[in-house]
């Protein structure tokens, strides 16, 4: 059967004040950089889903906008279909994007002080959440043997206890090492959690990119008993790349923890959602199953092509196999470069704009984070880029 969406077409981004593309001299000191680092997709949305922006649009008034009740019947949609849960519009709370509502989490859940447990290497804006907001930084780090992380169940509890830790972020499917968790493992830091009065915030932002032979479960899927101190993020902003928008659905089955976060969110002066944010919700949960069939499907083969190249022609690095999510994660500890020698060889001479892994942790600073959600011509000549900046370093190549 032929495809219905062509993911090869490149898309101009420049001039759009598109932050992966256009702001390369501004952070980076080269406008020469092919970007591979936020994450970001650079596909088109399908028409089908544009024609409602486009009817919405062309109404011409963007007022105060509440969600109503299709935009509950598109969440539940979309989540019961793929995700096996439904959710109550009660318990739904509207933000401008994951990062800020895990924000106002940490500051309705905890006090000054307070102890949080994330699991580096992460997507940094946890740690940052937590520290600017005056709060302590706890880290279980994930264990990472044999080319691939686990999480350390012992140290996670010990870790919990020894500081009294009052709220544990959980990445689920995680960013950056591509880990879907299993039920099994997610029961354990569940039941650890509930034992120890730990409130879960979750974020599931990249649940829809899930490889073949690995299968995504939702806190919201599993024994109602884990919802009494659950806070689940849902944003369709990158299944959909719609994050300019800032769409975000906090999900919090418990009153009394709902209560807190709404007190958070009030103090914090947000109220209303981005209109075109709740546009797109209702959109993309309604119209969008093919388009999105689709994209796994061509990212998959993205990552299996940049695997193998990795694999054939950088002996010394190690690609990290992930279950789900278009980043991938390489381990360049192989070729002993210094942090600093790391970081010159791939804006300096490959010319390319990764995430070094430095920024997810010291313990990874060996490590960079590609974002394979982009035409396969642009992985290729990513990876062409890659191998002639190595191969002028024959010695760390022998």
């Amino acid at each position: 059967m032929g495809k219905k969406y062509n993911f090869d077409e490149v898309v101009d981004r420049n001039h759009t004040s598109c932050l992966k593309y256009d702001f390369a001299m501004k952070r980076k000191g080269r406008k020469d950089l092919l970007p591979l680092w936020v994450a970001d997709m650079d596909f088109k949305l399908p028409q089908e889903i544009l024609e409602d922006f486009h009817k919405r649009v062309d109404h011409g008034i963007f007022g105060y906008t509440d969600p109503d009740e299709e935009y509950f019947e598109a969440l539940n949609r979309w989540f019961g279909i793929h995700h096996g849960y439904t959710v109550d519009p009660e318990t739904v709370t509207l933000g401008c994007g994951v990062v800020y509502g895990l924000a106002t989490g940490v500051k309705a859940f905890t006090d000054a002080g307070d102890a949080v447990l994330i699991q580096q290497p992460v997507y940094y804006p946890f740690r940052e959440v937590i520290e600017d907001n005056g709060r302590t930084f706890i880290n279980n780090q994930l264990k990472y043997e044999n080319g691939k992380y686990t999480v350390d169940f012992e140290d996670f509890e010990k870790k919990i206890t020894d500081n009294h830790v009052k709220v544990f972020i959980l990445c689920n499917p995680h960013n950056p090492v591509g880990r879907v968790w299993t039920k099994e493992e997610l029961e354990k830091m569940g039941d650890i959690c509930l034992n120890h009065g730990v409130v879960i915030m979750d974020d599931e932002i990249h649940c829809d990119f899930i490889f073949p032979g690995h299968t995504f479960t939702s806190f919201m899927a599993m024994d109602e008993k884990y919802r009494e101190n659950l806070v689940l993020y849902t944003s369709p902003s990158k299944t959909f790349n719609v994050a300019g928008l800032q769409p975000a659905n906090v999900i919090i089955p418990n009153a009394e923890l709902r209560a807190k976060y709404r007190h958070a969110n009030a103090a914090s002066g947000y109220s209303q959602g981005s209109v075109m944010g709740q546009v797109a919700v209702k959109a993309v949960y309604t119209k969008g199953d093919a388009w999105v069939e689709e994209l796994v499907e061509y990212i998959y083969e993205n990552v299996k092509y940049f695997g193998e190249f990795i694999e054939k022609n950088f002996p010394q690095a190690h690609f990290v196999d992930p279950d789900g999510t278009y980043l991938t994660w390489v381990d360049f500890s192989g070729y002993g470069f210094s942090d600093e020698e790391l970081e010159h060889l791939m804006v300096e001479e490959a010319h390319l704009w990764l995430d070094s892994g430095k920024v997810f942790g010291q313990e990874t600073a060996q490590f960079e984070r590609f974002n394979l959600a982009c035409p396969r011509a642009t992985v290729e000549e990513a990876l062409k880029r890659l191998k002639q900046a190595f191969d002028a370093h024959k010695k760390w190549n022998d």
